[in-house]
């Protein structure tokens, strides 16, 4: 239903009808929720309880795309139907904008658990701060430097150096925000075939940074000996490049995706915010990590 204004063609607000998709979503969030639950519990057990969660983590993941695609195929069709207002279209930046600042803080807690790991916990395990007892009791050979090579099991790892792929990878990921921008003032501008230019320029350095990703895990794991189980500077390392790389493969999708829409016409000069709020995104992702560059790899 509608609310309409004295122009039935243009409603003041737009009630969607009933969906199924809310309750989709929540059911996938509930396997992936169990799926992740057991995954871990079985690395820590028995094989057979990673197996079942690995399968049902997988399904929720599935179920979940599946919700994104029908929930978004019926909002577009409805914009593309010309049932939204200016209201709507304000809702629409205001759910992106807190979408992005949900985001912040969850990155923010991952850089606080880091910040703290560095400032506060290894100083104090080294014995400052007049922790000697604790320093003598729980580890008395511990050296309080960072990054952490030794673990407490007398497992040695090496860090991993900005120079090289973190560099390579920092390049690509700031040149694809020029990129997207260029394609973003090509839109305003209903310049077509310089919009698809360098949208697609900026998918291929998407996937770029992903590969070369893929083989910095590839050299930490085999090379490096530099795992999830290298305690806390293995772990920080990957939970903050690791999801920071889905965050990265989800704008990749969402840029993929706006191309498609692209050769169907469905944006103009003035009405594309789908398309804003994907660069927002994409913008946002490529200011992680710059700071995951500089926090992680290279102080």
């Amino acid at each position: 239903m509608s609310i309409h204004t004295s122009d039935s063609k243009h409603p003041t607000y737009y009630v969607p009808a009933q969906s199924s998709w809310p309750i989709v979503g929540a059911i996938a969030l509930f396997l992936i929720a169990v799926g992740a639950g057991l995954t871990v519990q079985g690395t820590a057990s028995d094989g057979a309880t990673g197996i079942v969660g690995k399968w049902i983590l997988t399904i929720g993941f599935f179920v979940l795309l599946y919700m994104f695609a029908g929930w978004f195929r019926s909002v577009i069709a409805e914009s593309l139907s010309g049932l939204y207002s200016r209201q709507i279209n304000r809702s629409f930046k205001q759910g992106m904008s807190w979408f992005i600042f949900s985001e912040v803080m969850f990155f923010g807690a991952f850089f606080g658990a880091l910040f703290y790991a560095r400032i506060f916990a290894v100083p104090w395990l080294g014995g400052a701060d007049n922790n000697a007892m604790t320093h003598e009791v729980l580890w008395p050979a511990f050296e309080a430097i960072w990054p952490l090579t030794l673990t407490p099991s007398g497992i040695t790892t090496e860090a991993m150096p900005w120079q090289g792929l973190p560099l390579m990878n920092t390049i690509i990921l700031l040149t694809s925000s020029v990129t997207l921008h260029f394609a973003h003032v090509s839109l305003e501008k209903d310049r077509r075939t310089a919009l698809v230019f360098w949208l697609e320029i900026t998918i291929v350095l998407a996937g770029l940074f992903l590969f070369y990703q893929a083989e910095e895990y590839i050299h930490a794991y085999q090379e490096m000996n530099l795992t999830l189980q290298s305690g806390i500077y293995g772990n920080t390392f990957f939970m903050l490049t690791g999801f920071h790389g889905m965050h990265v493969l989800l704008g990749t999708i969402i840029l993929t995706v706006l191309l498609g829409r692209i050769a169907y016409d469905h944006f103009t000069s003035t009405n594309h915010f789908a398309f804003q709020a994907g660069s927002w995104y994409w913008h946002f992702v490529d200011v992680v990590w710059l700071c995951l560059f500089v926090f992680v790899y290279v102080l």
